[in-house]
């Protein structure tokens, strides 16, 4: 498997431009790629604000990406899940779902990362 340089990536994808993930450091990969239920949880999060979600999604289920948090949504084999499970028995009681928007910051527009020389 070969690496895109960006700027195929970008002329093929001109959106990932403006995605709120897309800052320039690879900073989030292992959020987005986490198997922990608390970071899955922490990028649909912040994918909530994105401008560009609703094309990333539509992207990765033409893509079928095999993994990850793709347009606030969890894929796995290609396909979309409703929720990641955790591992072993299932508890009696269902615990509450963890709320994590307010442990992401609000997405601002206006705000680009400086690019390097």
């Amino acid at each position: 498997m070969f690496a895109l340089e960006p700027t195929a990536v970008f002329e093929d994808e001109p959106w990932r431009i403006d995605a709120r993930c897309a800052d320039g450091t690879s900073a989030l990969v292992d959020l987005f790629f986490s198997e922990q239920i608390d970071d899955i949880l922490r990028a649909k999060a912040f994918c909530v604000e994105c401008p560009v979600k609703d094309e990333c999604l539509a992207a990765a289920i033409e893509r079928r990406e095999p993994w990850g948090v793709w347009g606030g949504e969890l894929f796995a084999n290609g396909k979309v899940l409703a929720h990641k499970r955790r591992r072993g028995r299932p508890p009696k009681v269902r615990p509450p779902e963890p709320v994590l928007e307010e442990l992401v910051p609000r997405y601002d527009p206006s705000f680009r990362v400086a690019e390097s020389a």
